[in-house]
């Protein structure tokens, strides 16, 4: 008499998995081929317009300022912009629209996925793009005049570094707010303040101290110091701080995140 042996069990689920963040990051790969052109057109003309009016507009009164030529002291400055766009903005609408509208997430949950998973894949491809077109600024600002630097090999990650905060900040918001149109408490209580004060267009030290000190909390004004000490060849021990605090801010928005789309999305 034969003796059947036991099936061998499958592993146990480990706490995280990548296939979920490769299943995302293929389906936001189809969409995207879809509308690259529109995107990247935006991504090439904002930066150009802020040049513009700016780098030749206030540039052309004030030429030489804060230790840099303006126009490009705002082309890399105009990085952080381009990266908050990308990230912040499409992750708000885009996630609430998934989760509300489409119902994209519900699919997503059915299969073995947990909510981490899901907030790390869509978060991690917005920080790509982010990473990808925060590169725009700096590009046109060459064709500007801005110098070529072996520093500007590093904008792209430190793009993706603050457009996954800010992708998960702006998933996390879009687990908060009941309605679409309640966004505009966040982009002109939040957002808006916060690029104004970035150091993008003038250093924060021209503001009072106590305003001064509050902008140094500003994960924008974190990403502004990275570029301009990667692309004018200044980089030291301080910019060591800027990345610390972008990861604590990243850390912490990736755990209110999951927490609020958890109790959205299951509980």
């Amino acid at each position: 008499m034969t003796t059947l042996e036991p099936a061998s069990q499958a592993p146990p689920p480990r706490w995280f998995e990548w296939a979920p963040v490769r299943g995302v990051w293929s389906r936001e790969t189809a969409l995207y081929k879809r509308y690259w052109a529109s995107t990247s057109f935006a991504s090439l003309v904002e930066p150009t317009i802020w040049l513009l009016a700016f780098g030749f507009g206030f540039g052309s009164v004030i030429g030489a300022a804060y230790g840099y030529n303006y126009r490009d002291f705002v082309a890399t400055g105009v990085v952080a912009t381009s990266v908050l766009f990308i990230s912040a903005f499409g992750a708000m609408f885009g996630s609430f629209i998934r989760r509300t509208f489409q119902h994209t997430y519900n699919a997503v949950l059915a299969a073995p996925v947990d909510v981490h998973e899901l907030v790390t894949a869509e978060a991690s491809w917005l920080a790509a793009k982010a990473g990808l077109y925060g590169c725009a600024p700096v590009l046109v600002g060459m064709a500007f005049g801005l110098d070529p630097s072996p520093g500007m090999l590093l904008v792209p990650f430190i793009g993706f570094l603050t457009g996954l905060a800010f992708s998960l900040f702006g998933i996390w918001m879009s687990a908060i707010v009941p309605s679409i149109n309640t966004f505009d408490y966040v982009i002109s209580g939040i957002l808006a303040p916060m690029l104004l004060v970035a150091g993008t267009f003038f250093p924060i030290d021209q503001l009072p101290p106590w305003a001064a000190g509050v902008a140094r909390l500003n994960p924008l004004y974190h990403c502004v110091e990275l570029v301009r000490s990667s692309v004018f060849g200044r980089l030291g021990l301080v910019d060591l701080g800027h990345v610390a605090f972008l990861l604590g801010f990243g850390a912490l928005m990736w755990l209110l995140a999951v927490w609020k789309m958890r109790a959205r999305l299951i509980d």
